[in-house]
């Protein structure tokens, strides 16, 4: 069976460290495409490599990223995420205003990554395989729910979603490419 995802769940300094736009996006990225030099990652998020490895080093200091020593070569020092999945709830920094400030700002950083996501695909669309077009898809859906029926739909989906994850791990298909599946549900406002 496929490793589980690793997971953390950000405790206050791990969140107030995380709430940088460059510390955000080095995460993300060595993520998206596993280790990395601190030259190589400036040279993908066109930063400079001083700040590049000083932000690394902020990182690792709380967990978030480590030392990849199996890809090192000679001195060059190589950088990989210590999780696949940083879980955060608002509410846990009650007692940290600067906490509570850090997670609404990654709150933000995530909801407009996500815009910025689906406009680019909007935009390169018309360049992708036909059968990429088809799969891909984008809806909104309206219910009525109680905050407990909304947390049941989510954990329903986030079984669904593990289960296609396990399956594809263990036998990824030969034109598999990395997919962004966003889950976000949230209720509407109240009109006054």
């Amino acid at each position: 069976m496929p490793d589980e995802p690793r997971q953390v769940h950000l405790d206050a300094r791990q969140i107030r460290v995380l709430a940088h736009p460059l510390r955000a996006r080095l995460l993300a990225q060595l993520r998206y495409d596993g280790p990395a030099t601190a030259t190589r990652l400036a040279e993908v998020l066109g930063t400079n490599t001083g700040a590049t490895s000083y932000h690394l080093r902020q990182l690792a200091e709380v967990g978030l990223v480590l030392e990849d020593e199996r890809a090192r070569r000679g001195r060059e020092r190589w950088w990989r995420a210590a999780h696949d999945v940083s879980v955060w709830s608002r509410d846990a920094y009650a007692d940290d205003p600067d906490a509570m400030a850090a997670a609404d700002w990654l709150n933000s950083y995530a909801a407009r990554g996500l815009a910025s996501q689906v406009e680019a695909w909007h935009r390169a669309a018309a360049r992708e395989p036909a059968e990429w077009r088809a799969a891909a898809d984008f809806s909104d859906y309206i219910l009525t729910l109680n905050a407990e029926q909304l947390a049941a739909l989510t954990k329903e989906l986030d079984a669904v979603i593990e289960r296609h994850r396990r399956q594809t791990a263990a036998a990824p298909a030969p034109d598999a490419r990395q997919v962004l599946l966003y889950l976000y549900s949230l209720p509407r406002p109240e009109q006054s």
